[in-house]
């Protein structure tokens, strides 16, 4: 972590967090907090398709600044989608209410061969152009920071090969057991892009940068260290990240925690599987945590949900830590209950948290 001795004042609550600063509270973000549950996101959807959403700067400017507005969350991330990149790499992409679909696969090594590595700014200039106009929106707010995001190279090839979700990862598997070195090869070139993306995500006005991988927890030990370890290695060492943390998430991580670690991110973000306690025993205190109430616990009564919130408030503390969920908002979810959560947790003080403590310090 960050030399705490001396916080920096100046940055948003986020990002000193990021760093391991002590703070008088957690700051609060959720994934996926634009999306189906929100009314004014429904809205916007009944006008433009998906994908039109997330290339239209100004309405995408708009669903991004949706939960930002109506409960004063610590961050903003930008509305998009991980399979932007793939994409831009030559793949043809469709959303349908199933979820994505890449109808041209990638099966064999010839299919990777014709993959490009795309200048981020010439093929997804959209998403520059969004970061930059949220940042123009967030002008008079210091305190609040601006998130981009990129899928992580293992999740992008499971959806590049199996053409869409999957249940069982059947094509996938089958390359990389059969020809392990042609996935490799897409990996390597998904990593590339991944780095130049985020870079040029940095370059036009995101404060943290989170990398994705949701189906990374799908494999045993070895194969994450084999195929996924590496290319998160490679993508965050490749960062300009001098004044940018960086957040991992990785779903279903309870068996991959320390190799997480070893991937030398700023914040490691827990699934709601693994508490915070097993986390921070395993991981240590170099890397702030980020989570990890489930989901699903949105949809408990307020009287059942605000304890919870409360628990985990002080098993995480207030260094060094940034409440979230264990995954994204579900479809659904009321829009009070997301409320008090949020209002819950910027409600919370130093002085609660029985971390403060145990390691005393000046809550700024």
């Amino acid at each position: 972590m960050a030399d705490i001795s001396t916080p920096d004042t100046q940055a948003p609550l986020l990002v000193r967090a990021c760093r391991g600063q002590t703070l008088s509270r957690p700051p609060v973000w959720l994934m996926r907090q634009a999306g189906r549950y929100m009314q004014a996101y429904q809205d916007m959807r009944a006008k433009y398709s998906f994908l039109e959403l997330c290339k239209n700067t100004d309405a995408a400017v708009e669903v991004s600044l949706q939960p930002y507005k109506a409960f004063s969350t610590d961050a903003v991330i930008m509305f998009s989608d991980i399979l932007i990149p793939p994409e831009a790499m030559g793949m043809e992409l469709t959303f349908t209410e199933k979820g994505p679909t890449l109808p041209n696969p990638i099966r064999s090594a010839s299919d990777i061969d014709r993959l490009i590595i795309p200048d981020p700014v010439e093929k997804t200039g959209f998403v520059m152009n969004l970061l930059n106009s949220l940042r123009q929106e967030l002008a008079g707010d210091s305190q609040t920071a601006l998130i981009g995001f990129a899928g992580a190279p293992w999740t992008l090839a499971s959806y590049m090969v199996e053409g869409g979700v999957s249940k069982n990862y059947t094509h996938m598997k089958t390359m990389l057991y059969n020809d392990p070195t042609a996935f490799h090869r897409l990996l390597d070139k998904l990593a590339q892009t991944i780095i130049l993306y985020l870079n040029a995500q940095i370059e036009a006005g995101a404060q943290v940068v989170q990398l994705f991988d949701s189906w990374g927890g799908i494999v045993s030990k070895e194969l994450y260290r084999e195929f996924i370890l590496p290319y998160h290695q490679q993508v965050i060492s490749g960062l300009n990240r001098q004044d940018v943390p960086v957040i991992l998430y990785v779903n279903g991580s309870a068996h991959v925690l320390e190799m997480m670690a070893e991937a030398q991110p700023d914040v490691i973000s827990v699934d709601h599987l693994t508490s915070l306690t097993e986390a921070r025993r395993r991981v240590g205190d170099r890397f702030t945590l980020q989570g990890n109430l489930d989901p699903t616990a949105l949809f408990a009564k307020p009287e059942v949900l605000k304890p919870m919130v409360d628990t985990l408030l002080k098993e995480g503390g207030t260094t060094g830590y940034i409440f979230n969920l264990g995954h994204g908002v579900l479809p659904k979810t009321p829009v009070e209950n997301v409320k008090l959560v949020i209002d819950t947790v910027k409600n919370y003080s130093c002085e609660d948290s029985f971390v403060s403590v145990v390691h005393p310090a000046v809550c700024t």
